[in-house]
């Protein structure tokens, strides 16, 4: 199945690893909760119908509001796209002009959430990132012709297919909250998913991350009657991820080799090892179709070589 992607851009966006977090996830009868939502990319892959969404972002969360409300639309994206684009394409010292223009409106206080999507496609690098005062702070990508026609198809058919995904209220609720007041709301009958900023790896969140934060995620998932599953990295070329031997490496540990192709420190645009921490025993489907082929394949060469053996004897 195709991996959905998101119209929302940021660093570590698991897109790529959607399908390795799909093949672990249990399918449970209960909710898809998840404490740190980001750009959306699991939840919309994952496709429950009933969710609890929630991220300390308002902005995020106002995109995806007002586009389960109707309010952001496919053509409405485009109209507004294409309004932004010429004139970015037009503005002075190569469209940098336009994009302080959009970024002063935006942080004066009028946040509209397509203001937040042009910032967040023409924007350095792909990155998302606020000061202490919830203001946008990346500086512009130096390509005045960003939004060409092409670029504008893909934001506009992003946001059509997210629009399909996402449930009305009260299937699928948002939040604006901190992960705290969000995993209580778990019972045995839901699974959590947890993407959390990533603990020293100079990550960028909208209001940042500390070892009291990890410590805190850990209680309250070691407390936990839902199934979880915690995104976070291992390892680098460089050093561990110390949190996994303080806390997380008494559950299940699944890694995997992945590279970010963002990110403003060099440090984090290198390969590390992706680690997926669960409370339950892990089963990679994948793995297991590919284990029963083999068996069968075993299997039938094990039969007709019998089958050749009582052939000779006749």
């Amino acid at each position: 199945m195709k991996t959905i992607v998101p119209p929302i851009k940021s660093q570590g966006i698991k897109t790529k690893l959607v399908p390795w977090i799909m093949n672990i996830a249990p399918k449970v009868n209960g909710r898809w909760i998840e404490p740190f939502l980001g750009t959306g990319v699991v939840a919309f892959n994952a496709q429950y119908k009933q969710s609890i969404l929630n991220d300390t972002n308002p902005h995020i969360i106002n995109f995806y509001k007002d586009i389960q409300n109707g309010i952001i639309t496919s053509s409405l994206i485009r109209q507004y796209l294409q309004k932004e684009g010429k004139l970015l394409s037009e503005a002075a010292n190569d469209g940098y002009e336009h994009y302080l223009k959009v970024r002063t409106r935006f942080n004066s206080g009028e946040f509209s959430p397509y203001d937040f999507i042009f910032l967040s496609r023409s924007g350095f690098n792909g990155m998302m990132r606020f000061g202490s005062k919830g203001n946008w702070n990346i500086p512009f990508c130096k390509k005045p012709n960003r939004f060409a026609q092409a670029y504008i198809t893909k934001i506009v058919n992003q946001v059509s297919a997210v629009s399909k995904i996402i449930q009305s209220e009260p299937n699928w609720i948002f939040y604006n909250k901190s992960f705290a007041e969000i995993i209580p709301l778990a019972d045995e009958n839901d699974i959590i998913y947890c993407d959390p900023p990533y603990y020293g790896r100079s990550v960028d969140y909208y209001n940042g991350w500390t070892e009291k934060d990890e410590e805190l995620l850990f209680e309250m998932l070691s407390k936990t009657k839902a199934k979880f599953i915690l995104s976070t990295w291992h390892h680098n070329n460089w050093r561990e991820n110390e949190m996994i031997n303080k806390y997380w490496n008494r559950f299940n540990i699944l890694t995997k080799d992945h590279f970010y192709h963002n990110g403003g420190n060099i440090e984090n645009r290198k390969p590390i090892v992706e680690a997926l921490v669960c409370n339950f025993q892990p089963i990679e489907k994948d793995n297991i179709i590919f284990q029963e082929k083999h068996i069968i394949k075993q299997l039938e060469i094990q039969f007709s070589q019998e089958a050749n053996q009582l052939a000779s004897y006749k």
